[in-house]
């Protein structure tokens, strides 16, 4: 007999619950679909990377610190996707046009994330609340696609949870790893970065929009296929236009970024060289930006370039290395030592000294110091090359004319570890002469370099020089050319044996802004903001921000 007094829950069939279970009406056989279905996944994991990889690159381009802005993409993107699996719960009583229409949304933003990032810098001044905001939405939809995934390859063959899974998984992280090694190694020097990610969306919209749209197309109603069509040749076309755009939508934000003057853009294998300012007249109306970041103004670059390199001059000085300073212009204030036997330039990028040789401005300002015979050219990384078995007791002036402590893949170039190299290329009784930062701008970071040269065995005396704001090219509080608010650079001198003396001889050729005072004045104004107790900075743990 039935107990009726307690009444039983009827569960609904599986369909009724929101899960598509029911096999799909395939238009090939069930294995060729799963392929398909897997083929998909790996061309969209490879997209999915290839967004993140530009959003890192652009972040670290435009706002500089590439530790961080790396730990910003990855962490928001991260729980952005935790969200999207959630959210992906919702779509699953329709997962072929849920899965098409994220395709299609993911190909629009993804593909457009880059030249929305580089507009936001060019025009507001600030690109980071964009890169949160395309982190964040990139990884939602990048986060629902493996749970409807999982739906359809189930609708075409049914099988445990852990195999399906499996298979997913598998095909999601061979195709990032294609995506990985295609964005360094053929997008970004083959297309650049806005071209790079347009043409990705562009292969992301037809992947998924094909899949659906051909593959599924019965588990679509009629109104759902013709929507997934107009959706999809919009984002096709809204990519393709761009595309088109793209020349005209940079040179109008480089424009923006700086000035009405660029000369020369150009895009190398290590970062964005330009050259602003006319190219007849005055060499000093040229400034030069590697990575957007100020590097050389023609207004008064001597100023840097002789407090950098005329104190370490004033002893042995036959033969001499010039760290960085492709520009020449380090170069040229050594060349101007009739003495000089030798003069040897590492440089990493060599779209910078061909620059260098081949701008007529530019080749002015360093007064053709790649024409004389006694400068040689050496293109390969700074610390690699000091580790060479032929650099030991080789140089009697050192000269570190290197990018800013403070920006990343620059760091390793201040650690200890590569003092001690610098160190062991000195012959007896050389001299080191090191960039290192602003003295009155970032005190710590100054005070850490000449820590770090202590730890590397050397002897120190700090000094600085004033000259021209430098920095970022782009914001309304930022200098685009032309004399700008004053900012001392901060220089360190050390040797092996003893505290180097700071003075220049009063016959040094050329010389427009330095004088053995100056630099006497420049060492106790230095000294009166001297942090003791700072840690050196090392390779497993450097100390720069």
């Amino acid at each position: 007999m039935i107990d009726r007094s307690v009444p039983r829950r009827v569960l609904p069939a599986p369909e009724s619950r929101g899960v598509a279970t029911r096999p799909a009406a395939l238009p090939v056989r069930p294995r060729t679909g799963r392929l398909l279905v897997l083929a998909t996944v790996f061309v969209c994991a490879a997209c999915g990377l290839v967004y993140e990889l530009e959003l890192l690159a652009l972040g670290s381009y435009l706002i500089g610190d590439s530790v961080t802005q790396a730990s910003i993409v990855l962490s928001v993107m991260v729980f952005a996707m935790g969200v999207g699996s959630l959210l992906a719960k919702r779509l699953r009583r329709r997962p072929a046009f849920g899965f098409g229409a994220i395709e299609a949304a993911l190909a629009l933003i993804g593909g457009l994330s880059a030249m929305a990032l580089y507009a936001s810098f060019a025009w507001l001044g600030e690109s980071r609340p964009a890169l949160v905001a395309f982190s964040f939405a990139i990884g939602v939809l990048i986060g629902a696609e493996i749970p409807l995934l999982m739906v359809l390859i189930q609708r075409i063959r049914r099988q445990d949870a852990g195999g399906a899974v499996a298979d997913l998984f598998a095909a999601d992280y061979v195709g990032a790893l294609v995506g990985g090694l295609a964005f360094p190694f053929l997008l970004l020097p083959l297309l650049g970065q806005l071209t790079g990610a347009l043409l990705t969306g562009t292969v992301n919209t037809l992947a998924g929009g094909g899949l659906v749209l051909w593959l599924f197309r019965q588990d679509l109603s009629r109104r759902s296929r013709w929507l997934l069509i107009g959706v999809n040749v919009t984002v096709v076309a809204v990519l393709a236009s761009a595309t088109v755009l793209a020349d005209d939508f940079e040179r109008v934000a480089r424009r923006a970024v700086y000035g009405g003057e660029v000369r020369v853009a150009v895009q190398t294998g290590v970062q964005e060289l330009v050259l602003t300012g006319p190219g007849t007249g005055s060499p000093r109306s040229l400034d030069l930006y590697l990575d957007g970041r100020l590097r050389v103004s023609g207004y008064d670059e001597y100023r840097y370039h002789e407090a950098l390199v005329h104190p370490a001059m004033t002893g042995p000085h036959t033969r001499v290395l010039v760290l960085g300073g492709g520009d020449g212009l380090a170069a040229r204030e050594v060349l101007r030592y009739p003495d000089v036997a030798s003069v040897t330039v590492v440089e990493l990028d060599p779209g910078v000294v061909r620059l260098a040789r081949t701008d007529p401005m530019l080749s002015r300002l360093n007064a053709g110091a790649y024409a004389d015979p006694r400068l040689g050219v050496v293109t390969q990384d700074a610390f690699r090359w000091l580790r060479g078995p032929g650099t030991r007791d080789r140089f009697d002036v050192i000269v570190s004319d290197l990018p800013d402590p403070g920006i990343t893949p620059s760091t390793k170039l201040y650690s200890q570890e590569f003092y001690g190299l610098a160190a062991r290329a000195l012959r007896p009784g050389g001299r080191i002469a090191v960039h290192a930062g602003p003295l009155a701008g970032r005190p710590r970071t100054y005070w850490t370099v000449e820590t770090t040269l202590r730890a590397a065995g050397l002897r120190t005396a700090p000094y600085s020089a004033g000259g021209r704001l430098t920095g970022f090219a782009a914001g309304p509080d930022r200098t685009l050319g032309g004399a700008g608010p004053p900012q001392d650079w901060g220089f360190v001198l050390a040797a092996r044996a003893a505290v180097p003396e700071l003075r220049v001889d009063r016959d040094t050729p050329g010389l427009r802004s330095l004088s053995t005072r100056a630099l006497q004045d420049a060492t106790r104004d230095a000294e009166r903001t001297r942090l003791d107790g700072l840690p050196p900075s090392t390779l497993p743990h450097p100390r720069y921000s």
